[in-house]
C-alpha cells in the first residue's frame, strides 16, 4: 500500500472517528440536559404547588391566619427534601424519560417517601407547620411533577419521530432476531434508535437482513466494529454469543467506552409486570407469569363495563337523539346499522352502530372487494379511504368514531366490553390463522390497543400483533390507559375513514 493511500485511509478514519465521537458525545449531552431541564421543571412546579398550597390555607381558615415566617422556612426544606428524595428514588434516570412507567411510578414513591419523612419530623421536633398547608401541598406537588414528566416525554418521543436525537444501534445476534427488533425499532420511530448495522453467528459483510439491515461482519469481530462504527448502543439479541462467560469477557472490554449496551431476550410482546427477574446463584432468572386471557372476563371487568356503558348511555342521549335526527334527515333510511359479528370464543351477535352508508352499502362492496386489497396492504379486513358509498354525515361521524356510540348497548348486552380486541365479521375469521383465533377468547371492544395506535392505517399483521399482546398481557390499569388514549386518537381522527 502506498504512502499516498496510507494517508487517505488514515484521513477517512479520523474524520469518521471525530464525527463518531462527537454523535456519542451527543448523546451524553441530551442525557444532562434532560436531568437539567427536569430538575430545574420540578422547582418551578414546586414553586406552584407552595402558593397554591397557600391560598388554599387561607381561603379554609381565614386571611388573619398569616402563614409564619418559620412555617414558610420549613416549606423551604421540605421542598429541598422532596427534590432530594425524587433523586435517590430514580426520578432524574435520563434513561426512563422515552418509555414506561417506572418515571412515574418511581417520583409517586419518592413522594410518598419525603411526606411520610416529613410528616415525622414534624410530629417528633413539635414544628409549628400548618397541617391544611402540608396536605395541601403533598396534593398538589404530585399532579404538577407528573405533568412535568408527561410534557418532557411527549417532546421528547414527538423529536425523535421528527428524526431528531437519534442514536445509532448494532445489533448482534442471529439474523432472524436482528430482524424483528429492526422491525419494532422502524416502527416504533419515537425510541429514536436507528439500527446501523448486524453483527451475526455467520454473518458475511456486504449482505443485507431481510429487513434491509447491512450485515458488517460476525460476532467475533463486536469489539472491532464497535470501535470503528461508534454506535451509541450496541444491542445484543437471542443467539449473540454462545456461552455466558464469552459476553461477560466482551462486556469487560466495553467498560471504558462510550456506548450503551443493551440485551434483548428471546421473550417478546410480554408486558413488564408480568416478569420478574429473580438473580440466583449467578443465574439471570426471569420468571414470567402465565398469558391473562381469562384474567380479562372477571367480574371486575364486566361489572366496569357495565356501569361506564350504563352512565355514557344517560349522559349521552341528546348527542345519540341528534344524530339519530340527522342521519334520518339525510336520506329517510334507517338510522341504526345491524352487522353480524363474531364475539367471544367465536359466539354470533348483532353489532350496533349509526348508520353511515347508503343504504345498499353491503351490495355494493362486493364489487370494490379487489380495490380494497390493495389498500395498505391489508388483505383481512375491508377498509379504504374515500369510500364512496359513505354518506355527508356519515363522513364526519366517522371521522370523530361517533358512528360506534350504540355500542355502548352491546356492551351493557354483554355481547362486547368497552376495551377489547376489534369485533370480527364472519368472513374475517374464516380467513384467520391459528394465532389469529386468539383474539377470540376475550369479548370484543368499541376500542382497543388496535383503534389508538392507528386505526385503519393499521396493516393485518400489526392489528393481530396487538390484539394478541392486549389479550395476553390484559390489567385493568391498561385499560384505562387505552380509553385515555382513546380520547387523543378520536380527537387527531388519524386512520379513521
Amino acid at each position: 500500500m502506498s504512502l499516498s493511500e496510507d494517508a487517505l485511509r488514515w484521513g477517512r478514519t479520523a474524520v469518521a472517528s471525530e464525527s463518531e465521537v462527537r454523535a456519542g458525545s451527543a448523546a451524553t449531552r441530551l442525557r444532562t440536559v434532560l436531568v437539567v431541564v427536569l430538575l430545574l421543571a420540578d422547582v418551578c412546579a414546586l414553586l406552584l404547588a407552595m402558593l397554591g398550597a397557600y391560598v388554599i390555607r387561607q381561603s379554609l381558615l381565614g386571611p388573619a391566619s398569616d402563614l409564619s415566617a418559620h412555617v414558610l422556612d420549613s416549606v423551604w426544606i421540605i421542598a429541598l427534601g422532596w427534590l432530594v428524595a425524587i433523586a435517590l428514588f430514580g426520578g432524574y434516570d435520563p434513561r426512563l424519560v422515552p418509555a414506561g412507567t417506572d418515571l412515574y411510578r418511581n417520583l409517586l414513591h419518592a413522594t410518598l417517601a419525603a411526606a411520610g419523612i416529613v410528616g415525622t419530623i414534624v410530629f417528633l421536633t413539635g414544628t409549628e407547620l400548618s397541617r391544611a398547608y402540608f396536605l395541601a401541598f403533598f396534593l398538589l406537588g404530585p399532579p404538577l411533577l407528573l405533568l412535568v414528566r408527561l410534557a418532557l416525554r411527549r417532546w421528547l418521543n414527538g423529536a425523535r419521530t421528527r428524526g431528531l436525537f437519534r442514536e445509532g444501534v448494532l445489533a448482534v445476534g442471529s439474523l432472524a432476531h436482528v430482524d424483528g427488533i429492526a422491525r419494532t425499532l422502524q416502527r416504533e420511530r419515537w425510541l429514536g434508535y436507528d439500527v446501523i448495522g448486524a453483527l451475526t453467528p455467520a454473518g458475511r459483510p456486504g449482505t443485507r437482513s431481510r429487513a434491509g439491515i447491512p450485515v458488517l461482519g460476525s460476532e467475533e469481530d463486536v469489539l472491532r466494529i464497535a470501535e470503528l462504527e461508534r454506535p451509541g448502543v450496541l444491542l445484543f439479541a437471542a443467539g449473540a454469543f454462545t456461552s455466558a462467560e464469552e459476553f461477560r469477557r466482551t462486556a469487560w472490554k466495553l467498560e471504558h467506552k462510550d456506548i450503551r449496551v443493551i440485551v434483548v431476550p428471546a421473550l417478546s410482546e410480554i408486558a413488564a409486570d408480568r416478569i420478574r427477574m429473580r438473580p440466583v446463584a449467578g443465574l439471570p432468572l426471569v420468571h414470567m407469569d402465565l398469558p391473562r386471557s381469562r384474567a380479562a372476563l372477571k367480574w371486575t371487568k364486566r361489572a366496569f363495563d357495565v356501569a361506564a356503558s350504563a352512565v355514557l348511555l344517560v349522559l349521552l342521549a341528546p348527542v345519540l337523539a341528534a344524530i339519530s335526527l340527522r342521519i334520518r334527515a339525510e336520506d329517510g333510511g334507517p338510522v341504526i346499522f345491524r352487522q353480524n359479528r363474531v364475539g367471544r370464543e367465536g359466539e354470533g351477535f348483532e353489532m350496533l352502530k349509526f348508520r353511515t352508508m347508503v343504504t345498499d352499502a353491503e351490495a355494493v362492496q362486493v364489487e370494490m372487494a379487489e380495490r380494497v386489497m390493495q389498500d395498505r396492504g391489508n388483505a383481512v379486513m375491508f377498509k379504504m379511504r374515500n369510500d364512496p358509498r359513505i354518506t355527508p354525515p356519515g363522513r364526519f361521524l366517522r371521522r370523530y368514531s361517533l358512528d360506534e356510540l350504540p355500542q355502548l348497548w352491546n356492551v351493557l348486552r354483554g355481547d362486547m366490553s368497552l376495551v377489547g380486541p376489534r369485533p370480527a365479521l364472519p368472513r374475517e375469521v374464516a380467513a384467520y390463522d391459528e394465532d389469529a383465533h386468539r383474539r377470540l377468547s376475550v369479548r370484543p371492544g368499541i376500542t382497543g390497543l388496535w383503534q389508538v395506535s392507528g386505526r385503519s392505517d393499521l396493516a393485518w399483521e400489526d392489528t393481530v400483533r396487538l390484539d394478541l399482546y392486549y389479550v395476553d398481557n390484559w390489567a385493568f390499569t391498561q385499560d384505562l390507559q387505552i380509553l385515555v388514549r382513546t380520547v387523543r386518537a378520536v380527537l387527531a381522527s388519524s386512520g379513521a375513514y
